[in-house]
C-alpha cells in the first residue's frame, strides 16, 4: 500500500467502524459495551490472558483481574438476561501475540444473532465484509475435514500421529516434535493449507473437530465435529463463529478439562467463570456468534503487509 498520512489513516478507520455500526443499525442489532477487566478468565490453553490487580476501597488485599481475550463471556450473560441480538467493537488482549499479524491488543468486532445458526451467520458474515470491503466477492464454504483430505489424501479425523509428523516432514517442515494431534493438525492448517485460502473468495472452513470445539456445541449429525466456523481472506484468518453451546454442564465440564490441560502443559490454571455458567443455566437463547477481526480487515482492505501498519500505536510505539 502507498504510505497514509496519519490523518488519512484514522480517516479509514473510521469509515470502517462508521461502516460497522451502519450496518448492524439497519439490521436492528443492538451496540452494547461490556468491562474489560473481568474477576475470570477463558480457559482455553491456546489463549494466555494479560493480568493485572485491583488495589483499593473494598478489596484490602488486592483482587486479581483479568484484561479480556474476548468480550464473549460478558455478551453472553447480556443474551441470558433477554438483550436480543447483540454486537461490539472492543479491545481486546492477548499475551505473548506479536508478528507481522498480532498485536497483543487489538480490535475486535463480536456479535450474536437470536435464532441463527452457524450456517446462517456465515451468510452474514460474508454480507458485512462485502459491504466493508465495497466489493461482492463471491462465498465459497469447504469443511475442515475435506481440506484436508483434498491437501494431503487422509482424513483427519482418523489419521495417525505417524503420518502428521511425516507429511509435515514432506513439505519441509522438519525439525518439529510436537505430542498431540491437533497440534499437528493446527501446524499442517496454518502452514500449508491457509495461506492457500480465500484468494478473490471469501472462503468458509466449518466442522472442526470436536477437540477443537470451544465454545461451539458439537454437531448433531456427527459429534466428532463442532458447529464452529473460520473465515479466510487472501490467507489470512478473519473471523471465528460459532452455534453457540447452551448446556451449562458441558460448558463447566469443558472449562475443567482445559484447566487440567494448562497444567498438564505447565500454564497457570485460570478462574472459571462461574457468573456464565449459572446465566447458562438460566437459558441462553439459542444463537450463533462471530468474532471478527478488524484490524487485520483494515488490512486487507488498504493492501497493508503487516498489521503495525493499520495501528496508531502498535507495541513498539506503545
Amino acid at each position: 500500500m502507498s504510505r497514509l498520512t496519519v490523518r488519512e489513516l484514522l480517516e479509514e478507520r473510521a469509515g470502517l467502524l462508521e461502516g460497522v455500526r451502519r450496518f448492524f443499525r439497519s439490521r436492528g442489532v443492538l451496540e452494547v459495551d461490556t468491562p474489560i477487566l473481568s474477576r475470570a478468565a477463558g480457559t482455553d490453553p491456546a489463549l494466555e490472558p494479560f493480568v493485572t490487580s485491583y488495589q483499593g476501597p473494598g478489596e484490602a488485599k488486592g483482587l486479581r483481574l483479568y484484561l479480556q481475550t474476548s468480550p464473549e463471556f460478558h455478551m453472553k450473560r447480556l443474551l441470558a438476561a433477554g438483550s436480543g441480538d447483540i454486537f461490539q467493537v472492543c479491545h481486546a488482549f492477548r499475551q505473548g501475540e506479536r508478528g507481522a499479524r498480532h498485536n497483543p491488543e487489538f480490535t475486535l468486532l463480536e456479535w450474536y444473532r437470536i435464532g441463527f445458526d452457524h450456517q446462517q451467520l456465515m451468510i452474514e458474515v460474508a454480507e458485512l465484509v462485502n459491504t466493508l470491503l465495497g466489493g461482492s466477492l463471491p462465498m465459497e464454504r469447504i469443511s475442515w475435514q475435506v481440506l484436508f483430505q483434498r491437501g494431503f489424501g487422509w482424513d483427519p479425523l482418523e489419521v495417525d500421529r505417524e503420518t502428521l509428523a511425516a507429511t509435515a516432514r514432506g513439505h519441509g517442515l522438519g525439525g518439529v516434535e510436537l505430542q498431540e494431534r491437533d497440534q499437528w493438525l493446527d501446524l499442517l492448517m496454518s502452514h500449508l493449507l491457509e495461506p492457500e485460502l480465500g484468494h478473490g473468495r471469501l472462503t468458509f472452513v466449518h466442522g472442526y473437530p470436536a477437540s477443537q470445539a470451544s465454545l461451539a456445541r458439537l454437531c448433531p449429525e456427527d459429534p466428532r465435529l463442532a458447529c464452529r466456523f473460520e473465515l479466510y481472506l487472501e490467507g489470512m484468518e478473519l473471523a471465528n463463529g460459532f452455534h453457540e453451546l447452551a448446556d451449562p454442564d458441558e460448558q463447566l465440564a469443558r472449562f475443567e478439562a482445559d484447566n487440567r490441560r494448562r497444567r498438564e502443559l505447565g500454564q497457570e490454571p485460570l478462574p472459571i467463570d462461574h457468573r456464565l455458567v449459572e446465566a447458562l443455566r438460566q437459558g441462553l437463547p439459542d444463537c450463533a456468534g462471530v468474532a471478527l477481526g478488524l484490524d487485520r480487515l483494515l488490512m486487507l482492505k488498504l493492501g497493508a503487509e503487516r498489521l503495525d501498519d493499520v495501528l496508531s500505536f502498535p507495541l513498539p510505539e506503545a
